[in-house]
């Protein structure tokens, strides 16, 4: 029988997490069924070995996608392909191996909700940020503009919304070719599923998101110009919307712009999107007052 909510879980090399990613979707309370689906990138550090064992002991909700060779191309990307043709759920939430839930209703009041709202195609919700020193705060990374709910929102604010925090109707396969090639997968299925519907957030904080802080470098920023140049590329590909596309066609503008100045010279350049700059306006007036 057809299972109410698929949870996708895609993981490498990420022993010392795992398990408390997928003890926060078993600890669910709802009135549906589920089932965990969790793809393994071949990783070679025992995550596998934690996989088999929650695979054994939950035998009717886990199911893996145990990859023998892992993927060519943009990281993971495969493996989270592979994976989402294994949801057969009516919907699907989202959960990378090393994030977890916190709350044991989560599931249930996203599905609630979208049940009672055939408008909506997502439900998305406020997050913890972990950092690797093991302290966890409110979320300093995204902030969700007051205008969130449409398809011209998300193309214009960039992506506001957090991978473990998401929900959504099953609608959307088999992907387009142009994902494939998508350097920010999320956002590209955010932008999907945009065009079937609206995207609900609720403000409760139900996950964790486990935060990697790396130095910064020139080269990090050139490869951050590159992914929005090439991610821009293909979504003006996929979409028809011509209000959509004049503003993506804007966005990859502005990010060629930014790499013709980072060519220059001008290695501190920022890609800044009007997401991050509400971010940054939110950080200067508390640090007023």
């Amino acid at each position: 029988m057809r299972k109410k909510v698929s949870c996708h879980v895609i993981t490498y090399n990420q022993k010392n997490y795992i398990a408390q990613c997928i003890e926060g979707i078993l600890m669910q309370q709802v009135n549906f069924s589920f089932e965990i689906i969790i793809g393994d990138d071949n990783s070679t550090d025992g995550t596998r070995d934690i996989l088999q064992k929650y695979a054994e002991k939950f035998p009717e909700i886990i199911k893996l996608n145990l990859r023998q060779v892992r993927g060519t191309g943009i990281p993971g990307k495969e493996n989270f392909v592979t994976t989402l043709a294994m949801c057969t759920g009516e919907y699907i939430s989202l959960c990378d191996g090393d994030d977890y839930w916190t709350d044991p209703l989560k599931l249930q009041k996203q599905v609630d909700f979208l049940e009672k709202n055939s408008d909506y195609v997502l439900c998305f919700h406020q997050v913890n940020i972990l950092q690797p020193n093991g302290s966890i705060h409110e979320d300093f990374i995204t902030i969700v503009p007051d205008e969130h709910e449409t398809f011209k929102d998300l193309a214009l604010s960039g992506n506001y919304i957090h991978t473990p925090s998401v929900v959504f109707r099953n609608i959307i396969q088999p992907l387009p070719f142009e994902f494939e090639y998508a350097p920010i997968g999320d956002y590209f299925i955010y932008m999907i599923l945009a065009q079937h519907g609206k995207l609900k957030y609720l403000k409760e904080t139900m996950a964790v998101y486990r935060y990697g802080v790396g130095v910064y470098s020139g080269a990090k920023t050139l490869q951050n110009i590159k992914s929005n140049l090439k991610l821009f590329t293909l979504l003006l590909s996929y979409h028809t919307d011509e209000e959509i596309k004049k503003i993506i066609w804007t966005r990859q503008q502005r990010a060629a712009g930014v790499l013709e100045d980072f060519l220059k010279g001008e290695e501190k350049v920022l890609f800044i999107t009007k997401n991050q700059w509400k971010r940054i306006f939110k950080k200067i007036k508390k640090s007023v007052g």
